[in-house]
């Protein structure tokens, strides 16, 4: 058994009946939506016409949402639904990231994820989903897939259909028939300002804050979108409709957005660009002052340095926690990363990487305290393997939120870990400056190293050819678009100058203070740029 819809666009009339009947069965709050109409308008007055394409959950078969929660609140029963329990979820929103659709959402009311569920409650008892029963066109069919009898698998037999986002490889199980790419396409149509529901005035995360709009604030994404993109519809999309090999062509056509859902803003705001920061200094003064700890010649153990290097870690390890459980949306319910795991998740593995990895600290600190050499010596081999995986894990948390293009560079890893190491750097630097600990060349060298490093896999991040337009056009925002200004401001203040006071002035203590705040305050900036511009590119 496998359900799955079919819409029908040679049917649908736009009349939102669809968009009620599921507001009205679950009880939706205002302003997010479970199934919404995306309308789009083509042509030049007075050769015009407005397509109609019903948005939802396409209940993918390989759900990138229910692989990326950390808690199984969101699954896949065994008729190819993919439900959700609100009662498990934290509001994390990692599965808003993971989906390439949109479809998920945190409901202002509980401050939990939500999507269309396929009104499972109603299939249970033999009913249609609420939208199907309405729709007065019947443009909208559901039904069990593998039924050969079924008229949805019927109707897929008989007419060719469209998908969106196949290259995703999520499997969807929501097919359009007479599908069009401007509408199928997020960013095909032009999005003009001040269209319908064009702003969010109602919070969906963070407790009903008032999110930030997800609009082109002062410059058109859409813009560098069509000069970045080289296939918007994959050929692999097949239907009625043959899809244009080049944004270029499609906007020839003179296509816009006139009535859509309203964006959710950015969904993950500084908490998490702060967490990461934190992170990348807990693990990586542990990584340096380890390196710089049995590197030393002489008086060995250096009690003082290794004291520091754990004190540092774990407060800054405590503090990442902290940010962490801010960032959710049910903060209450943090504990359930570690007690209802879902494995897959890289959440979750990054929970308990955390709690190991401070577990260790706390029993190397004691050990460097009392004074106990061997347990000290010994604990640093786990600890380095601790370290790295704390500092890296994010990498593939955002691996696994496939809706972010831009986030699937598999050189972030390395960027990770080698902020980890300027964090680590710095905060040694910054420490030795204020002649608390007596390091000499070393973590200076450290840092000069870690900022060259930096800079050539920034490079290879934002120049290299991207698979995808929207990565494209992330990097293209971030060189030359909104985020251009403070970019090269970070590169030249944060990166270059630090790299070239660490050579020219050595030990110099001022000129190491004048470095090292530099770096720390630069790590934060560009992973909250990192973080911010990839939610800027529309999913639907």
């Amino acid at each position: 058994m496998k359900y799955g819809f079919i819409i029908d666009n040679r049917k649908c009339i736009g009349c939102h009946a669809c968009t009620t009947a599921c507001k009205s069965e679950h009880e939706v709050p205002v302003g997010v939506f479970r199934t919404w109409v995306k309308q789009v308008e083509k042509g030049t007055f007075p050769n015009t016409r407005r397509v109609f394409s019903v948005l939802r959950c396409n209940h993918c078969t390989d759900a990138p949402c229910v692989e990326i929660c950390p808690v199984e609140a969101l699954y896949t029963r065994p008729d190819g639904i993919v439900d959700f329990d609100k009662d498990r979820c934290i509001g994390c929103k990692s599965c808003m990231q993971a989906c390439p659709y949109d479809a998920l959402y945190i409901d202002p009311d509980t401050h939990t994820a939500a999507k269309c569920n396929y009104c499972a409650h109603r299939v249970d008892v033999g009913l249609e989903p609420a939208c199907v029963v309405v729709c007065p066109e019947h443009a909208i069919i559901s039904g069990d897939m593998d039924d050969p009898n079924s008229e949805i698998s019927t109707t897929l037999s008989r007419h060719q259909t469209t998908v969106r986002k196949p290259e995703k490889a999520t499997v969807p199980n929501l097919y359009y028939i007479d599908g069009d790419a401007f509408s199928l396409s997020p960013n095909a149509a032009e999005q003009p300002d001040g269209n319908l529901w064009s702003a969010q005035t109602r919070g969906v995360g963070h407790f009903a804050r008032v999110t930030e709009r997800l609009a082109w604030e002062g410059e058109n994404v859409v813009q560098e979108l069509m000069q970045k993109t080289a296939e918007v519809v994959p050929e692999s999309v097949t239907g009625d409709f043959a899809p244009p090999k080049s944004i270029e062509v499609l906007t020839g056509q003179n296509a816009k957005r006139v009535y859509n859902a309203p964006g959710k803003g950015i969904l993950w705001g500084w908490e998490v660009p702060a967490y990461v920061t934190t992170k990348a200094i807990a693990a990586g003064t542990y990584l340096v002052g380890m390196f710089i700890f049995l590197g030393q010649q002489g008086a060995f153990p250096d009690w003082t340095l290794l004291r520091w290097s754990l004190g540092i870690s774990l407060v800054f390890l405590v503090l990442t926690t902290a940010l962490l459980v801010k960032d959710l949306d049910q903060p209450k319910r943090f504990l359930y990363v570690l007690l209802r795991p879902q494995w897959r998740s890289w959440l979750v593995r990054g929970g308990y990487a955390l709690t190991f990895f401070g577990g260790l600290l706390t029993l190397q600190l004691a050990a460097a305290w009392f004074e106990w050499e061997r347990t000290a010596v010994w604990l640093v081999l786990p600890g380095v393997f601790l370290a790295v995986v704390v500092a890296v894990y994010t990498a593939y948390l955002f691996a696994q939120a496939c809706g972010r293009d831009f986030w699937q560079s598999p050189s972030l890893p390395l960027h990770m870990i080698l902020h980890s190491v300027m964090a680590g750097s710095a905060a040694l630097v910054l420490l030795q400056g204020l002649g608390v600990l007596e390091l000499g060349t070393h973590a200076s060298l450290l840092l000069a190293f870690g900022i060259v490093s930096n800079l050539f896999v920034l490079n290879s991040e934002l120049t290299a050819q991207h698979p995808t337009a929207d990565a494209g056009a992330v990097a293209d925002m971030i060189l030359k678009g909104r985020y251009r200004r403070e970019f090269w401001l970070l590169i030249l203040v944060c990166n270059i100058l630090p790299a070239t006071a660490m050579y020219v002035a050595g030990d110099v203590a001022s000129m190491q203070i004048l470095a090292a705040v530099p770096v720390l305050i630069g790590i934060y900036r560009l992973e909250k740029i990192w973080i911010e511009a990839p939610q800027r590119i529309a999913l639907a």
